[in-house]
């Protein structure tokens, strides 16, 4: 018997799911000493194989022992959410599959894992955690939250760059209105700084918004910070993990797209700032602007 679960949480675009199955066939012993190892090889092996044919191999995973201490908590009752937060885990999406009947790594083959299968050939999935009583297993899988480091900070912004770039050097529509290419925009250091600025205070507060906690809004602070402009504009973001994703993002909707597009800017700023405890985890400003 099965049962699927789907929490959406704000911003991060976390997707957990839960699978509870009963193994078919008989019992099996499991030794007393749980031997992760085996079961991680067991279950990518599985994941080479794939469950259905002709189907593509996904990734191998690679334990977290902050997973596994949290499929231990789980055995024990604790909630999914509650467990990943009492270990400091943070993930983009999660699967949590319990299979009761079988032990040691008869628990992970196609036939024991039954409908949840597939769900545990998702190649975004790239962590796993596992825990082992009696003939009862309990697998969290997981697309961990790893976002660019700080130290990364000029390589993301040039890379945002870059795809605007390719993105103003062909026509499109933003929503209802069309757009010529545009030339392309250079990186101003003043204009990451008030990127920088707004994406931390989001981060650290915990809020999204265009409007400052002081209520300022981006043409105020780019005046603040000394920018003397007569176009000024801004898109952020929340949640992505990547520039990549981040601009895909804008790109998708017509008015931060819009920005992207518009012929009246000549250069940008982009920032990214990360606080694993906030609802979105990283947040993100582009700021656009010309100068007189």
């Amino acid at each position: 018997m099965g049962k699927t679960q789907r929490a959406w949480p704000y911003a991060a675009g976390c997707a957990v799911l839960a699978f509870l199955l009963a193994a078919a066939g008989p019992a099996q012993a499991q030794p007393a000493a749980q031997d992760h190892a085996t079961l991680l090889r067991a279950l990518n092996a599985l994941r080479q194989q794939g469950c259905a044919k002709g189907g593509r191999p996904a990734a191998p995973l690679r334990e977290n022992a902050a997973l596994s201490q949290a499929a231990a908590l789980v055995a024990s009752g604790r909630k999914l959410d509650s467990a990943l937060k009492t270990v400091d885990y943070r993930a983009v999406s999660t699967l949590q599959i319990t299979v009761r009947g079988a032990g040691g790594t008869a628990a992970l083959t196609q036939k024991a894992l039954g409908s949840s299968c597939g769900a545990a050939m998702h190649a975004e999935l790239l962590e796993a955690g596992f825990h082992q009583r009696g003939t009862q297993t309990w697998v969290l899988l997981a697309a961990p939250f790893s976002p660019p480091a700080a130290a990364q900070a000029g390589e993301v912004q040039a890379r945002v760059l870059a795809l605007v770039n390719e993105a103003r050097a062909r026509p499109r529509r933003c929503g209802d209105k069309a757009f010529a290419p545009a030339p392309p925009l250079r990186l101003n250091p003043t204009l990451y700084g008030i990127a920088n600025t707004h994406a931390g205070d989001m981060a650290r507060h915990d809020y999204f918004s265009h409007t400052g906690r002081d209520g300022s809004t981006v043409d105020g602070r780019a005046t603040r910070a000394g920018y003397t402009w007569h176009a000024i504009g801004e898109n952020i973001a929340a949640g992505q993990l990547s520039a990549d994703a981040a601009v895909r993002g804008w790109m998708n909707s017509p008015g931060h797209c819009a920005n992207i597009m518009s012929p009246a800017f000549s250069e940008m700023g982009a920032a990214f700032v990360v606080n694993p405890q906030s609802s979105a985890g990283i947040y993100w400003a582009q700021v656009f602007g010309a100068a007189p």
